[in-house]
């Protein structure tokens, strides 16, 4: 990594600071989800013994498909709908250029569009059979994966949506919307690849 695309020191203490101020309002969704579980609302099960392996992967599944279908389009919609950039999603987009990326952006949202982006989580729970741990370990999971795509070290690991594709992201704004791999981008026509970039530079 070049010098220059290092982020500084007071580029990450912004995003540390945006990160710790939004995170006790991350906590709302999954303690609302857990809500409904305890309730029985939602269509969890406790035990993988319930359903039997061949059947919780099925479900596991159709619940990361619609995950990566519900991330895209909120995140998509959170760039289109011009209200939803300008008051929640441009306070994360601040971090515009390589070298203003760290894993801290990962966490560094307003706390409405954070939470917006995992509402595909826990609509899934009313829709499709789920795993309460498995669940939670996603969830958990999401955290870390954030912090990941914004370290700017791209792993080419095919279709996976690796730091290079959500760099693009943040310096276009009009691509790679995906979560975790590029299928949706695929499919909907916002691909583009940081491997083609580096062709054209040479």
């Amino acid at each position: 990594m070049r010098t220059d695309a290092i982020p500084t020191r007071r580029a990450m203490l912004l995003q540390i600071g945006v990160a710790l101020k939004a995170m006790p309002w991350y906590s709302a969704l999954p303690t609302i989800s857990e809500y409904t579980i305890e309730h029985g609302w939602t269509k969890c099960f406790s035990r993988i013994s319930d359903v039997g392996w061949v059947t919780y992967f099925f479900y596991l599944t159709v619940y990361l498909v619609f995950v990566e279908f519900g991330i895209y389009w909120m995140h998509r919609e959170l760039h289109d709908v011009k209200p939803l950039y300008k008051y929640l999603h441009a306070t994360h987009h601040i971090y515009n250029k390589q070298n203003t990326l760290s894993p801290f952006a990962g966490l560094a949202f307003h706390p409405l569009d954070g939470i917006l982006q995992a509402v595909p989580h826990v609509l899934a729970l009313f829709l499709v059979p789920t795993h309460f741990t498995t669940h939670i370990a996603l969830l958990f999971i999401e955290g870390i994966w954030t912090a990941n795509i914004h370290d700017c070290i791209h792993g080419k690991l095919w279709p996976v949506m690796g730091a290079g594709y959500h760099t693009i992201h943040h310096t276009t704004y009009r691509h790679n919307y995906g979560h975790y791999t590029i299928w949706m981008d695929w499919m909907f026509g916002t691909l583009r690849d940081p491997l083609d970039d580096e062709v054209k530079k040479i």
